[in-house]
């Protein structure tokens, strides 16, 4: 067991917290945009639903994540967090209006900006450099496996009760509660506080300027990257409109999950062998196959593919990146730097969902696609070649 010794009480804690999170949204992510269009929202507004969303987790990731190491605390915001997140579930069965649904998505989204900065410092502090792949990807291998029980569930259901989505908002509480309770056994292990005063909400990514050239490097390409890549909605959106029930969409849906699953912890003990930097570029190059191929696919098999190959790109980027990131910062500050990266990734979705809504609307899913596909192979390049150690003065 001791080559499982980064697995500590705290890393599984949280793993499981984010499990039976996920479970509860992941019943309703994939029904999401079918139930959304059953209600009469355009693909447009659908886009710039998710893209608020997000924004409001966006501005909340960092002015938390700073927040959080002002104090040297960090279990208060993952419970709080989690605690809206569970919340905002039965709102969405209550409230079926355009407003009701974005405040309903918006107290879900403040939740995960709440916790995110506080949660991955958590466990950036649970394990050294060197095991820092793993356990991120531990973690989201975890996380993801909510994600394969969710839509799951969600299939279930809608294979007895055809149409009927709302009670599954109702249902996903449960999980919810479930993971509220767990973080309630997570104990405080006291950081250094930062002594960096709290900003005003509106300036919570202050911590860009103070942040070492390797971090802002590394970011700013991801960032780059983030602009292009809308809601998986999209996707989701693209295989029904193609002719796809609304079951093989969902089913999908579960086939990149499990395949996230299967493949996040290995390719995080290969990113700790290889270095991040060339599994996240790797990542990105799948991205751009998978995006490039949406553009032509029609047939369910050729969409399974690309689903798959979806998964492994998510697998080999999100919980990678994270862990590259935390190592170009200094450790009093990993919450605001890690929330500061999901802050500016979520509020770079906002043009993301946006525009890739406005861009279907007028000249289809083609271009929509296409052009994300080349910014990721851009970007790949970047983060292959981008230098990560400062430059010595007069060099």
């Amino acid at each position: 067991m001791s080559r499982f010794r980064y697995l500590t009480r705290a890393v599984w804690l949280l793993s499981l917290i984010s499990l039976f999170t996920d479970l509860a949204s992941e019943m309703l992510y994939p029904v999401m945009p079918l139930y959304l269009q059953s209600i009469g929202f355009s693909v447009f507004f659908i886009g710039l639903l998710e893209g608020v969303a997000e924004a409001v987790a966006g501005l909340s990731k960092g002015y938390f994540g700073q927040w959080s190491d002002r104090l040297g605390r960090r279990v208060p915001f993952v419970q709080w967090g989690y605690g809206l997140s569970a919340l905002s579930k039965p709102l969405l069965a209550v409230l079926a209006t355009p407003a009701g649904v974005l405040l309903a998505r918006t107290v879900d989204r403040l939740g995960k900006g709440l916790r995110t900065g506080a949660r991955d410092a958590l466990l950036a502090d649970e394990t050294t450099p060197a095991d820092r792949g793993k356990v991120f990807g531990f973690h989201r291998s975890m996380d993801t496996l909510g994600a394969v029980f969710g839509p799951l569930a969600a299939l279930g259901w809608l294979a007895a009760h055809p149409g009927q989505y709302r009670p599954l908002f109702l249902w996903a509480f449960v999980p919810g509660v479930l993971a509220v309770g767990l973080t309630l056994a997570l104990r405080e292990r006291r950081a250094v506080p930062s002594g960096r005063p709290v900003v005003p909400f509106w300036a919570s990514f202050r911590y860009w300027r103070a942040a070492p050239l390797p971090y802002r490097r590394v970011v700013g390409g991801l960032l780059v990257f983030a602009l292009f890549n809308s809601s998986d909605a999209f996707l989701l959106l693209l295989a029904r409109q193609r002719g796809l029930s609304a079951t093989a969409v969902i089913g999908l849906y579960i086939l990149y999950n499990v395949t996230y699953v299967l493949s996040a912890w290995p390719l995080g003990y290969l990113a700790d062998r290889l270095g991040p930097r060339r599994l996240l570029a790797a990542g990105l190059l799948v991205f751009a196959g998978v995006y490039g191929g949406m553009a032509f696919v029609r047939e369910g098999w050729a969409f399974a593919v690309l689903f798959g190959l979806y998964g492994l790109y998510a697998a080999a980027t999100e919980g990678v990146g994270k862990a590259w990131v935390s190592t170009l910062c200094a450790r009093a500050d990993t919450g605001a730097a890690l929330g500061t990266l999901g802050g500016l990734s979520s509020l770079a979705a906002l043009g993301a969902s946006a525009g890739a809504g406005l861009l279907w609307q007028f000249r289809g899913p083609g271009l929509t696609f296409g052009l994300a596909a080349a910014v990721a192979l851009g970007v790949a390049g970047y983060l292959a070649l981008v230098r990560t150690e400062e430059k010595p003065i007069g060099g």
